[in-house]
């Protein structure tokens, strides 16, 4: 081998039998090439791993055990590498030669004849060195093309940790936005809210203070009076509750098939004393009206806002719409907006001639808390309740205004499919006396709750037991004592109601349930809740709506 020749460019030479390989050397040295030459295969291998450009070996010396190993080298060859190999075979070929055709093994081979003339050889090692040469500049490029990669991996991995620290900055200011935004919120709510609260719980505190005084003196005469206001104050303030609740999607819904227009008419004196006589009240009514899936109550506080909104629009009188149709929305309606599937829907429509919205109280009309009216006219909770029922009940609702023409409001509910479900006419007038000893144990956190709830039954003549946790009921639960009926609250701390349930039915499998709760989250929905047996009634609740509730379970 010449000293200018660099290892990966130089000719192993491997050719066993008398002069061949000296031969093949002397011409390729005289044609300027450099080679070694190799006494046995294993040599070859050797001399493989420091490098070569071209092999040109015989094919009787491609025997023996170190066939494989020279079979792995190729193998393993990395991608950019294709070892070129002269191959010499005998007279006849490689067909007639079975050990040439080995050569299929080898991959990059060329068959040369024995005896071969010395340009032959050089032409052909000049060739592969060529191709050679190109291998290792793909090789050159596949290194460079490498490099660039690894620099532009790092010139992302800065830029990934400058993305990080805009994207923490942004967080922070995002958190900070929605922190004062939440002040805002507060602030509104403090305005609205707060002064309805305390106009309710004046009449509250006000009427059981002079109920008090009167009865410390003796006086009995004109106390419904009295309770009367403190009710309607109470019920104005659960109704402001519900609102708030309906907003946030966390009041309990009990979902079922509604007539709509049913609903809509038998409101329809309540409506027509909420206008004023100026405002003439006109419903259009679809007589082949689809089923509706909803909250009857929640339906009926929906549309009393609805039509209340429509007459603070229309001070000097108008006419005022309320309509009910079927309606299919496709895809192209529902894809615009989350949680809402294509499908058949009933709509409630409530239709002003008021002064209209501009568009930048429509776009906020459905914010918590955001009202065009004075302090202490509106709390900014109506349309969001619908909002938020709407959404509760897997439907939608639309703003379409105008200013100086009117608005309308499309509330869109999703129509029923199954078999509709008749409850049971006459549950309020059973008897709610208790019969037999009928014993009913009661689980509720709040003291004042307890007590009026063991109060009430006790004076229908229902034995009870109470506690005040699960904790305290589960050994009640695994005793003897008759239970007929467990009433318990949802949202008791540790093991919430609906847990205690569950382990009180594997003790008790015929355990029948009345839940009560003031919000419970994951009670949102009675449908997925609610087993056999197993009832819910929202605080507050009435009495009258408690003892029917029990006589009804504890009779089933």
């Amino acid at each position: 081998m010449t000293s200018a020749t660099p290892l990966s460019e130089r000719a192993l030479i491997l050719a066993p039998l008398g002069r061949d390989s000296q031969i093949a050397l002397m011409i390729l040295n005289e044609a300027g090439f450099g080679g070694v030459v190799c006494s046995h295969l294993g040599r070859l291998c050797e001399e493989l791993e420091h490098g070569a450009g071209v092999l040109v070996v015989s094919s009787e010396a491609l025997v023996g055990p170190d066939m494989e190993t020279l079979f792995q080298h190729i193998e393993q060859q990395p991608a950019w590498s294709d070892l070129p190999i002269v191959l010499l075979t005998h007279h006849g070929g490689p067909e007639h030669n079975p050990v040439a055709r080995i050569g299929a093994q080898l991959g990059n081979v060329t068959f040369l004849e024995r005896p071969f003339h010395p340009v032959t050889l050089v032409s052909l090692v000049t060739t592969a060195l060529r191709g050679r040469r190109r291998q290792y500049e793909a090789r050159d490029r596949l290194i460079d093309l490498s490099n660039s990669e690894l620099r532009l991996q790092n010139t992302l991995e800065t830029l990934e940790l400058q993305v990080e620290e805009r994207t923490a900055q942004l967080r922070h200011n995002e958190e900070a936005l929605r922190q004062s935004q939440k002040m805002e919120a507060v602030g509104q709510l403090t305005g609205g809210i707060a002064h309805d609260f305390n106009n309710m719980l004046t009449g509250i505190i006000g009427s059981l203070e002079l109920l008090r005084r009167r009865l410390a003196r003796g006086r009995t005469e004109d106390l419904d009076s009295l309770i009367d206001l403190g009710v309607t104050s109470a019920n104005r303030a659960a109704g402001l509750t519900h609102r708030l609740l309906a907003f946030s999607r966390r009041q309990s819904l009990d979902s079922k098939a509604v007539q709509m227009n049913t609903l809509v008419l038998s409101m329809g004196e309540l409506l027509q004393r909420s206008l004023n006589e100026s405002i003439r009240l006109d419903m259009q009514l679809d007589d082949q009206l689809w089923i509706a899936e909803a909250d009857p109550n929640q339906l009926e506080s929906a549309l009393l806002n609805l039509v209340l909104n429509a007459r603070d629009a229309m001070p000097d009188g108008g006419k005022l719409v309320v309509q009910t149709f079927n309606q299919y929305l496709d895809t192209g309606f529902t894809d615009a907006y989350t949680n809402l599937e294509p499908g058949d829907y009933v709509v409630l429509s409530v239709q002003d001639s008021g002064c209209g919205m501009p568009e930048a109280v429509i776009n906020r009309a459905f914010d918590p808390f955001f009202t065009t009216k004075p302090i202490g006219q509106g709390t900014g909770l109506g349309l969001s309740m619908i909002y938020g029922f709407s959404k509760q009940s897997r439907g939608h609702v639309t703003i379409d205004s105008e200013v100086g023409k009117g608005t309308t409001v499309n509330l869109y509910l999703p129509r029923f499919v199954g078999e509709e479900i008749h409850e049971p006419s006459a549950v309020a007038q059973q008897a709610p006396y208790a019969q037999d000893g009928e014993t009913v144990l009661i689980v509720e956190d709040d003291p004042a709750v307890r007590v009026l709830v063991c109060a009430v039954l006790s004076e229908l003549g229902y034995a009870f037991v109470e506690a005040g946790d699960a904790n305290g009921a589960m050994p009640i639960l695994q005793s003897s004592q008759r239970i007929d009926l467990l009433i318990s609250d949802v949202g008791l701390p540790g093991m919430n109601g609906r847990q205690l349930a569950e382990i009180g039915r594997q003790i008790r499998p015929d355990l029948k349930v009345l839940f009560i709760t003031g919000y419970a989250e994951h009670a949102a929905v009675r449908g997925g809740f609610l087993d056999p047996g197993m009832q819910m009634i929202t605080k507050p609740f009435t009495f009258d709506l408690l003892t029917a509730k029990v006589r009804e379970m504890i009779k089933v």
